[in-house]
């Protein structure tokens, strides 16, 4: 029996979601013996190491210098600034047209979701001229290890991508083993965007550092916005907390520029008793919302603003203070207010 017109049309609707529900589903990485499969559901073969890297992400730069992939970047993002030695690599942008890209040959291109939705044209070009493009931003930290773990498989640096994860893996323990003892645990409201009163969602890695350093999440029951590490919670929320909140923390960086003075001076926030007690802190977002090895830095830091005796006390055998515990260089603010 033929079909109406409009039947037809349906079921081609249909067929169009049940393709995009499964690229939606398609943002798990994945990584096998033959290759990966990037957050935008591209299966890439990985025998041969990529030799020509240009990164589009601060993180993935980060994260190829600690692997020690240096030498196969030939490309990095506006304003990268750690470690300092990325600030000498050339700079390119999304922005920029396939000209500037297809000049110096790249095999590789590295970007996050973000890039790829905004994007796709470019990226589309760029796979058409033979250059593999990955995109890749873990939202946890179970999924940071697999992410570190991809680009070790991308650059041929498998070993040194297991050698974080130790060394991540026992920083976390050793920290954890030290805050576990403590019987007053600090409760933190940690703020991730001021004017929209926008926290971190539980499973987010900011939450984890937190939690990692011996505080307690008072806005547990938060949801996050769309699949993000971002969640809503209203002032009204924020107030019904007010006298359990020891520690009004937040993140400081382009997503986020609060003061002292704005938080002091928010109607209503009088009554938070990290308010009253001049309890406000800040702490840099690329320590705590970047899947990188400075993650550490931000648990050291954390530790140092919730509990400066412990951390006074017990800075070495948390792997804090010396190169072997933390990252590539600190990059820890000493003043918590800026």
């Amino acid at each position: 029996m033929k079909r109406p017109w409009w039947f037809l049309n349906f079921l081609t609707v249909l067929c169009l979601l049940a393709s995009a529900a499964a690229v939606g589903q398609a943002g798990e990485l994945v990584l096998d013996a033959d290759g990966i499969v990037d957050a935008g559901g591209r299966r890439i073969e990985t025998g041969e190491p990529f030799h020509r890297v240009i990164s589009l992400y601060g993180a993935h730069t980060e994260n190829l210098f600690a692997l020690g992939a240096a030498p196969q970047l030939i490309g990095v993002a506006r304003n990268e600034d750690w470690p300092p030695e990325a600030q000498s690599k050339p700079v390119y942008s999304y922005h920029e047209g396939l000209e500037k890209f297809l000049a110096v040959h790249p095999d590789l291109v590295l970007i996050r979701p973000m890039i790829d939705r905004g994007y796709r044209q470019l990226m589309h070009q760029l796979e058409s001229h033979g250059i593999t493009v990955v995109s890749l931003q873990p939202g946890t930290v179970d999924q940071m290890f697999l992410y570190w773990r991809i680009l070790g498989r991308l650059t041929g640096r498998d070993s040194a991508a297991e050698a974080m994860v130790t060394r991540f893996k026992q920083t976390v323990q050793h920290v954890r083993q030290r805050t576990a003892s403590i019987t007053d645990k600090k409760k933190i409201y940690f703020e991730a965007i001021h004017h929209r009163m926008r926290t971190f969602a539980p499973a987010s890695m900011p939450i984890f550092v937190l939690e990692t350093a011996g505080g307690i999440n008072v806005a547990d029951d938060a949801v996050p916005r769309r699949g993000t590490n971002i969640a809503d919670y209203g002032k009204e929320k924020i107030l019904s907390r007010a006298h359990e909140i020891d520690v009004y923390l937040a993140q400081f960086g382009p997503m986020n520029r609060p003061t002292p003075a704005m938080i002091k001076s928010e109607p209503g926030y009088g009554l938070l008793r990290a308010v009253q007690q001049d309890q406000i802190y800040f702490i840099d977002e690329k320590l705590v919302s970047r899947p990188t090895m400075r993650m550490l830095d931000g648990i050291c830091r954390m530790v140092e603003i919730l509990y400066p005796q412990l951390f006074a006390a017990e800075a070495d055998a948390m792997g804090c203070s010396s190169p072997a515990g933390l990252s590539v260089g600190a990059g820890i603010q000493k003043e918590t207010k800026p």
